[in-house]
């Protein structure tokens, strides 16, 4: 009698067990740091990678770039937002010229402003349509390598991957 209450709660285990493996596992989501790293720009003329700091915060996306006297080519900052929205930028302390290239949800870029003006306080719009990031290089380096509107920026912040795209401070 022992022998059969045992089978059967060792039966009952094994199905509880088969079941909880079995059971559809939540998405984790893996925090990101806020760290540099690389994005990948791609399109007709080619690819191009940058070595970028990601600023996805109110503090870090007000200080930008202001202040910094030069940066190499191959070096950039991303701006990126928790939500599409209505961009705008101004040049405010910011000593370089920056192309600015505005990003929708996807990473396709959507708008391109060449050679920001430095310390302008004049805004720099991405258009009216929502946007989620914008990528700041050295001014005019986007016409050097032939990046264009259409072209799309590879990240994890962006496309399908961004529902798992998690940043947090360092």
């Amino acid at each position: 009698m022992g022998n059969g209450h045992i089978t059967t709660r060792r039966g009952a285990l094994a199905l509880g067990l088969a079941a909880l493996l079995a059971a559809p596992v939540a998405a984790q989501r893996v925090p990101i740091p806020c760290a540099p790293e690389r994005v990948t720009i791609r399109g007709d003329f080619g690819a191009a990678v940058f070595t970028v700091d990601v600023v996805a915060d109110p503090a870090s996306r007000a200080q930008g770039l202001m202040h910094v006297e030069q940066m190499s080519l191959s070096r950039g900052m991303l701006f990126i937002y928790e939500r599409p929205e209505r961009l705008s930028f101004w040049m405010r302390n910011t000593l370089i010229p920056l192309d600015m290239l505005f990003l929708d949800s996807d990473g396709v870029i959507r708008h391109i402003h060449e050679n920001a003006i430095p310390l302008d306080e004049t805004p720099i719009s991405g258009g009216p349509d929502p946007l989620l990031g914008v990528l700041e290089i050295n001014g005019g380096l986007a016409a050097r390598l032939g990046i264009s509107v259409g072209d799309r920026l590879e990240h994890g912040a962006f496309g399908p991957a961004r529902d798992t795209w998690e940043c947090t401070p360092a």
